[in-house]
Parts: C-alpha cells; sequence; structure tokens
C-alpha cells in the first residue's frame, strides 16, 4: 500500500481553471474524503489521481513514484463508480474477475482471488448471479470487489452511494468503513454529503472552487473551523449565523434581543460588525414569552430540530430533546452558552481567534 501526494496541482479547460494549486497528502492506509458542493472540483481531483483527467499542472505522486503522465492502467489504483458498471451478461464471480482475466492471470488465481473478495463482501451466495437479480447494495459490493480484486494501493471512490436509498447508504457506509479496517488500504472516497465524510473519514478535505478550504479530521473541523463556509458545511442541521457587533467588550446580538455575548477572542474595534456563529445544540429554547416563533419542528423521536423565525428576519434551528409536540407560530426566547460561540470576520468569513 501506499500513500499519496499532490503538489500545486491545477486543471484547466481551455481558459477555465478548476483546480488551483491544491497541495496534499494523504498517508499510507488514510481513508481521506473529498467533501463540498457540486462543481467543486471534488470529482475531477479524484479523476486526476485516477489518470482519467490530465494534469494541467503540478504532480501526482503514489508512494514514491511520480505518476502524473503515467497511465491509468498503470498507476496502482483502482475506482468504483457512482454508476455500477457492471456487465449485465456475465455473473458476479465473472464480473469481478473481468479484469483479472483480460490481463491474462490464470484461472486457478482468478478463482481465488475472487473468493476472498466475496468471503470480504459477502458475496459468496450471489457469485453465480447475473446483476438484474441483485438489489443496489448487492451490485455496489460487486463494483467494489471489482476493485479488491487488483490488489491495489489506492482505493478510489466516486461518490458510490449516491444512487441508494437511505437505508442501503447507512449499511454500505458501514461496509466501506469495515473494508478499510480490514485491508488497511489508502482509500479516497468523493461524496457531497458531510454525514458520509463524519462517519467515513480519518481526513476530510473541504474543497470550494477548486480550492481547499481545510483539511483536518472529522472533529477537528467539526470543533475548530477555519471559516465560514467550513463551519457551515460540517454539521447537520447547519451552524447558525448571526449578525453581531462589538460593544462593551463582547458582541451584540440583535437577534438574540441584543444580547452581549462575552468572548476572549481577538475583536475588532468597538462598533465593528461581526458574524457570530451557535451551532444548534448550543441553543436551547426558554418557555413563556418570546420573539422567536415556531415555523417548523422535525420531530425524530429522541431529539427534534425546531426552525424559528427572529423578529429580525433571520431564520434560527434549535436542537431540543423535548418530546413535546410544538405548534406552529407558537413563541419562545432561547438561551445559549457564550463559551459555544464563535466568531468571524464579517468581510473576509475567516474564522476569529
Amino acid at each position: 500500500m501506499s500513500g499519496v501526494t499532490l503538489s500545486n496541482l491545477t486543471k484547466k479547460y481551455g481558459p477555465i481553471q478548476v483546480i488551483h494549486g491544491v497541495d496534499l497528502e494523504i498517508a499510507d492506509g488514510e481513508f481521506c474524503v473529498f467533501v463540498g458542493p457540486s462543481g467543486c472540483g471534488k470529482s475531477t481531483l479524484l479523476r486526476m489521481v485516477a489518470g482519467l483527467e490530465e494534469t494541467t499542472g503540478g504532480k501526482i505522486s503514489i508512494g514514491s513514484r511520480d505518476v502524473t503522465t503515467v497511465d491509468p492502467a498503470d498507476r496502482g489504483v483502482a475506482m468504483v463508480f457512482q454508476t455500477y458498471a457492471l456487465y449485465p451478461h456475465m455473473t458476479v464471480a465473472e464480473n469481478v474477475g473481468f479484469g483479472l482475466k483480460m490481463n491474462k492471470v490464470p484461472k486457478a488465481e482468478i478463482a481465488r482471488k475472487v473468493k476472498e473478495a466475496s468471503d470480504i463482501l459477502k458475496l459468496g451466495p450471489y457469485l453465480d448471479r447475473k446483476p438484474k437479480a441483485l438489489s443496489g447494495g448487492q451490485r455496489q459490493r460487486v463494483a467494489i470487489g471489482r476493485a479488491i480484486v487488483r490488489g491495489p494501493e489506492v482505493f478510489l471512490f466516486d461518490e458510490p452511494l449516491s444512487n441508494l436509498d437511505a437505508e442501503l447508504r447507512v449499511e454500505m457506509r458501514a461496509e466501506i468503513a469495515r473494508l478499510h479496517n480490514k485491508i488497511g488500504a489508502t482509500m479516497i472516497y468523493v461524496t457531497h454529503d458531510q454525514v458520509e465524510a463524519m462517519t467515513l473519514a480519518d481526513k476530510i478535505v473541504v474543497l470550494r472552487d477548486g480550492h481547499i478550504e481545510q483539511v483536518g479530521s472529522p472533529l477537528e473541523l467539526y470543533r475548530n473551523p477555519d471559516n465560514k463556509f467550513v463551519a457551515g458545511f460540517i454539521g447537520s442541521p447547519g451552524m447558525n449565523f448571526l449578525k453581531g457587533v462589538v460593544a462593551d467588550g463582547g458582541v451584540k446580538i440583535a437577534t438574540l434581543d441584543d444580547q452581549i455575548i462575552s468572548t476572549e477572542v481577538n475583536l475588532p474595534p468597538e462598533g465593528s460588525s461581526i458574524i457570530a456563529g451557535i451551532r444548534p445544540q448550543n441553543m436551547s429554547l426558554k418557555s413563556g414569552d418570546g420573539n422567536f416563533t415556531v415555523d417548523i419542528a422535525e420531530q425524530l423521536g429522541g431529539v427534534s430540530y425546531i426552525y424559528l423565525n427572529a423578529p429580525t428576519g433571520e431564520r434560527v434551528v434549535v436542537e431540543s430533546k423535548n418530546e413535546e409536540e410544538l405548534i406552529t407560530g407558537s413563541a419562545f426566547g432561547i438561551s445559549i452558552d457564550d463559551a459555544t460561540v464563535i466568531f468571524f470576520n464579517e468581510k473576509t468569513n475567516l474564522r476569529l481567534r
């Protein structure tokens, strides 16, 4: 197995640049997830590592090898696509072993490797079936099995769960996590779903417009975001962002009835506008009179997410573990823990520290 290093990687389509000088190190055996909104460049970056997209500039290394201009088949990678790309006329066993057959691997070796992969992915009972007789999750496991038998240095996953229903996505997330724990290979995984990123990754790379916004472990990005974009993207529901003004040594939040939030961060001069970020679980409802009215209540059983309208027109989401049913239009106040609030420069959106 090998790690992956990207050095000042760029990609242009004619005059349009879509990847801007990406530098990244992925350690041997690490599970790295590229995450970001649609069009941020995450799939393009993955395809550049695979060799399916030519690089405009920079260098790609797998282990100690420079593979920037190496053919995809010789890079030591295996890719699992969003669509399963299985041959409908072949059985599961034939699909899994097809790449080995094309490379003239002896039949006995193909049979052994297909069995090993099927044991890992629990595909044994389905080896004689054709893809049309499989569920979506089973088909995706076949596609993963086809990658495993190649014995690659690096596994590449391009949004492999996006075609599955919600229950199957949860099941397949667990399958992929178990696969990584079992074989210990370097894996790069692309998704727009931050829940997938949080549950699978050793390292998350947050991308926006072809730039890396931040790299870190899931909890590091969640607890210590560098900017407003990362803070809002990581976490579900997203962070609340409220307008504030520096006043009296703290930050006055108009939405919270001009409450002054005390903080030890380096604030700009008195009267400066900044943005306060507060996660839904760090806010709680106060019964009785209040200026916030319930718009929607998502009651999920053990937890509820309450969407509130503020008098200032801002929307606030509060997490509640109270199982009491809330009526649309009912009024509440909000209390917060000052220590959990983080602040961002209003113009640059960078974190104030």
